[in-house]
């Protein structure tokens, strides 16, 4: 089967686990995680407002259609499904959560990753230029 047992019951093998968290983030709200989003980049002295800018970038969306993704509790499978990606976003590079993001395979958690990376950027200070591959 996969996986030993616990008190429990039966525990997930490795690759279940990981498709049990990778379908897990892909029917997460955007929404419940801006929040942690948010607070990551403000701790480092930046702001919503680049957040957020970082976010349009990425996603094509403008001021109104990200506030209204956040307001409605859109998925990240349903907000990367009409988000019209940035043509620099091939360019973002680099590891987050331990795996680099230019070899993740499945389209849509490297955009995920991709939004991690911008996120991750912004809150490490790097320039907006920089981030926004300029």
């Amino acid at each position: 089967m996969g996986g030993t047992a616990n008190e429990h019951g039966p525990r997930a093998a490795p690759r279940e686990q990981y498709h049990l968290a990778v379908s897990r983030i892909f029917t997460t709200s955007v929404a419940s995680v801006y929040p942690h989003y948010l607070t990551k980049v403000e701790r480092k002295g930046r702001t919503k407002a680049e957040l957020d800018h970082v976010i349009r970038w990425l996603t094509g969306f403008d001021e109104a259609d990200l506030a209204s993704h956040l307001a409605s509790g859109t998925t990240f499978e349903d907000f990367f499904a009409q988000a019209r990606l940035n043509p620099q976003a091939s360019r973002i590079s680099g590891v987050v959560c331990g795996v680099r993001v230019e070899q993740v395979h499945d389209p849509l958690m490297r955009r995920i990753r991709y939004l991690d990376k911008l996120v991750d950027e912004l809150a490490k200070g790097r320039p907006m230029e920089r981030i926004l591959r300029a």
